[in-house]
């Protein structure tokens, strides 16, 4: 919030960086979950990089580039992804389920 509410102080801007790198990863972490860890990490930092790449890139192919709207395009974004990985299904649970013998 820091960062998109107008106010002077010096941990604006390295907050604002911290959320363009941040929410996206995390969003991406969590809907990459059936993933091995390190591939996880790797997978979200690489795609935050160009989340936030491809916002700036087409804000500034609209002449529209702001930090605020970069800030709620990347919210926006990182939400959306973070919605779609709650609907991926848990693989481990649906190994477990075909895997019990209705005989025992």
């Amino acid at each position: 919030m820091l960062a998109y509410i107008p106010l002077d102080s010096p941990l604006r801007a390295p907050l604002a960086l911290f959320f363009l790198i941040a929410a996206p990863a995390e969003a991406l972490f969590f809907a990459l979950r059936r993933l091995e860890p390190l591939t996880r990490t790797v997978a979200s930092l690489s795609g935050a990089v160009l989340i936030d790449l491809m916002i700036a890139e087409i804000m500034a192919g609209a002449h529209v580039r702001s930090v605020r709207g970069e800030i709620m395009a990347v919210a926006l974004i990182s939400f959306l992804l973070f919605l779609a990985g709650t609907g991926v299904n848990n693989s481990a649970s649906d190994r477990s389920r075909k895997a019990k013998n209705p005989k025992t």
